[in-house]
């Protein structure tokens, strides 16, 4: 069929494609972010969406589930251009998104945020009994011992994803969309996922997925969609790519060195030592020191106590034990303490405790060093040039400089935090996972900025439960397990697998530390 121009009409064209979206564009006012993008999603098919932060792979994500609407072409669904007026319009068709930010009712409990909105009655009242086995059903599917009754609230972080999961699984869907949705899972948690997008596919659901992991993106994809700087780069079946194709396609170059070459540390100089260290419930006698110029990391399974241990060491949680900094003993009981003795912390949850969302760049960058740039009166100029020195030294990427936090991607909102800790001028720097939910490319640059850190005296502690991410930053390493420093690893010896057995307690772990482990899972 062939339009009044005599193109063939986009409906026809993808008449075999569940939901497809047509020479797709999207502005928010001056700013473009789609430029004529394509796509189409079949039954039974994952499809995987990828591009660096700031492609524009969430905003398409969001106008194929009714969340935003296009500013031109068209959305193609079994067969017939539609207009979904909202998300709900969507879901009532079939086409269901997970967040890559949680959009939970945190006051609710978490059989109320499954069926939200589409509570199951009987007569005029909510059966609860029913909603309550559904969701327990649910749950034991993606086999979590989340309480249905519990308060999203009271949850972690991956149990909170999970919801998002058990929640979608109750809506049905003939589509479903997925952003970043292992961003906060450990590999277990992960494979649980896999398994239900394998169980979802074989009846017949069309799947849209995102995520930083491209092995992840290899192992479960059928095709492979690029985005860069919101244009279609490449469609093509996942067999057909590997790894470094996908990441030279996303960035438009080579990335056969992500990782800075190591640099020796300055000197041997120990500017920070810890001395049983224990944090109520979480960390247990954790010793360890750090040298100038040198980057430490840790690593361990999710739980292991390393944001807890970092936590207690800030003063941002009750800790006992001894600390020195620069060979004097210290008592750090809160952040100020922390900054004043030249310690900071970026926060693995930068959403949450690490940036203001609503607000815009420029407070949220100086709101650690306020005092540097306000007398009376904040002197708001001052604060413009410190803005703009921290887009060029970061490298900052924002469609203006007014723009809500909350709406830059993650990768520049992780720039920004890290531009917002190093305003203080710190000596010691602790980041906590500090590429998640990033991309490939900036990665890199993430990489490189800890690397010239580290080269210009500075010492870096890195915690992260990416493997090749710690491996390949630090000098040394250090492996935990539940609340327990467990080893330690130098130079050469640092690998995968020797980090595996300490994280796992299969070596250097005493009978009576195996003791610890059985009661502790007890609990």
């Amino acid at each position: 069929m062939l339009g009044a121009a005599g193109v063939t009409d986009p409906a026809a064209r993808h008449s075999d494609a569940l939901l497809a979206c047509v020479a797709v564009s999207k502005q928010f006012g001056d700013v473009q972010v789609l430029f004529d993008v394509s796509i189409a999603l079949h039954a039974g098919e994952v499809h995987a969406l990828i591009g660096e932060n700031g492609a524009g792979k969430s905003t398409l994500m969001k106008i194929l589930s009714g969340y935003l609407p296009p500013t031109g072409g068209e959305i193609v669904f079994d067969g017939a251009a539609r207009q979904f007026s909202s998300s709900e319009a969507a879901e009532d068709a079939g086409i269901v998104l997970i967040h890559q930010e949680f959009n939970l009712a945190e006051q609710l409990t978490v059989e109320a945020n499954i069926f939200l909105g589409r509570e199951i009655k009987r007569g005029l009242f909510l059966d609860v009994k029913t909603m309550r086995a559904r969701a327990q059903a649910l749950l034991a599917a993606l086999e979590t011992k989340i309480d249905p009754t519990a308060r999203v609230q009271d949850l972690a972080v991956p149990d909170k994803q999970m919801v998002e999961i058990a929640k979608a699984l109750a809506r049905d869907a003939r589509v479903l969309i997925l952003d970043e949705p292992t961003a906060v899972l450990t590999p277990k948690e992960s494979l649980v996922l896999f398994r239900q997008i394998a169980r979802l596919k074989a009846q017949g659901v069309a799947i849209l997925y995102t995520s930083h992991k491209l092995d992840e993106v290899s192992a479960i994809s059928d095709k492979i969609t690029v985005l860069r700087d919101g244009r279609h780069v490449i469609t093509a079946p996942a067999a057909d790519l590997t790894e470094h194709d996908m990441a030279r396609q996303m960035v438009g170059r080579d990335l056969s060195e992500l990782f800075p070459p190591k640099l020796p540390p300055m000197v041997a100089e120990t500017v920070l030592e810890v001395a049983g260290l224990s944090v109520p419930g979480y960390v247990t006698d954790a010793s360890f020191h750090l040298r100038r110029g040198e980057i430490l990391g840790f690593a361990g399974l999710v739980g292991s106590g390393r944001t807890e241990l970092m936590e207690g060491l800030m003063g941002l949680r009750p800790s006992e034990g001894a600390v020195s900094v620069m060979g004097k003993p210290v008592h750090i009981r809160s952040a100020a303490d922390a900054a004043r003795l030249g310690l900071a912390y970026l926060t693995e949850d930068r959403k949450g405790r690490g940036l203001l969302l609503r607000s815009r760049m420029r407070p949220n960058l100086t709101l650690l060093a306020l005092d540097r740039f306000s007398r009376i009166l904040i002197d708001e100029a001052a604060e413009d040039r410190a803005l703009d020195q921290a887009i060029r030294e970061f490298d900052i990427r924002a469609p203006s400089r007014t723009v809500a936090v909350g709406n830059l991607s993650g990768g520049n909102q992780q720039k920004l935090l890290l531009a917002k800790t190093m305003l203080i001028e710190p000596e010691i720097v602790i980041i906590d996972e500090p590429t998640r939910g990033i991309d490939i490319g900036t990665k890199q640059q993430i990489y490189g900025f800890v690397q010239r850190l580290a080269a210009a005296g500075k010492s870096v502690i890195v915690i992260s439960s990416e493997m090749a991410e710690v491996i390949g930053l630090s000098h040394r390493v250090m492996v935990m397990r539940l609340g327990r420093i467990t080893g330690e690893l130098e130079g050469e010896a640092i690998g995968e697998e020797s980090i595996v057995r300490y994280a796992m307690g299969l070596d250097s772990m005493t009978k009576d530390h195996r003791a610890e482990d059985r009661l502790h899972a007890a609990r």
